[in-house]
């Protein structure tokens, strides 16, 4: 078991420090799908930072809509083919298909369209991630985020519809608890559930800045149904790695370990 931070290459020097194994970089920023290679500098990235990044996410920018009247296949295309070879290069093998604000619906388009079209967008990507050893994992986000997928049990109605090995599931605590989902939804996905973020559900900070979380029943499924994949810290105000970093890593291996 691996515990991460979200965050970027230049901070993986103070993240190391504080015990962690890995960080999860931003797709945007660290792959680039938007600059043709003789720009990309994501190698020299990755020799700087001091952790590996076998996860990113933020797959897709907002404003390259993967649903509605304004998508455009080919831009799409392009953009996820470049990320995904390059995530390949970087070893990064797992990329967070949450992207919100690219995938959610506009107001009065017709919702089987935008499912189709979310369907044609995992079913492009499908044979480059196999070509590359990289999965994609598609991120249930809560309704206050984006207008669909916004369950684990939704989530996997696209795994299952495009039924390929390189397209799976991700389970993020604070989504999860927000949208009130029963464990037994959890479990039923364990099969296909590849990575996992953590986040407390007050404030969506860092696991236990709160005081109120209690993760041993999230983490006795993710243990009952098998998982040894990485779990990523996805929280806001959690930038003090020096101070908060080992007391947040302390908690979680504790609440690990219990569950």
């Amino acid at each position: 078991m691996r515990f991460g931070i979200c965050t970027s290459y230049d901070k993986a020097d103070a993240v190391k420090a504080s015990g962690w194994d890995y960080i999860e970089e931003c797709v945007q920023t660290f792959h680039q799908g938007l600059l043709p290679d003789e720009q990309w500098k994501g190698m020299d990235k990755l020799q700087i930072s001091a952790l590996p990044v076998p996860a990113a996410n933020m797959l897709v920018p907002g404003d390259l809509k993967i649903t509605g009247p304004a998508v455009d296949s080919s831009k799409l295309q392009t953009y996820i083919s470049r990320v995904i070879e390059r995530a390949g290069k970087t070893e990064t093998r797992r990329l967070v298909f949450g992207s919100g604000n690219a995938r959610n619906v506009p107001d009065r388009f017709d919702r089987e369209t935008a499912m189709r079209q979310i369907r044609a967008f995992l079913d492009f990507a499908a044979p480059l991630l196999a070509k590359h050893d990289v999965a994609l994992v598609i991120e249930p986000l809560n309704r206050n985020e984006c207008n669909i997928i916004n369950s684990v049990a939704e989530a996997m109605e696209y795994v299952k519809a495009v039924n390929h090995p390189n397209v799976q599931c991700l389970v993020d605590s604070y989504h999860f608890w927000l949208e009130d989902e029963p464990l037994e939804q959890l479990k039923a996905a364990m099969p296909w559930i590849k990575h996992v973020h953590v986040a407390d559900q007050e404030g969506r900070v860092a696991p236990g800045l709160s005081g109120r979380s209690d993760y041993k029943p999230f983490f006795q499924t993710l243990k009952q149904g098998n998982y040894t994949g990485d779990i990523s810290v996805e929280c806001l105000n959690f930038t003090d790695y020096k101070s908060q970093g080992p007391p947040v890593l302390e908690f979680l291996k504790a609440q690990w370990n219990q569950a």
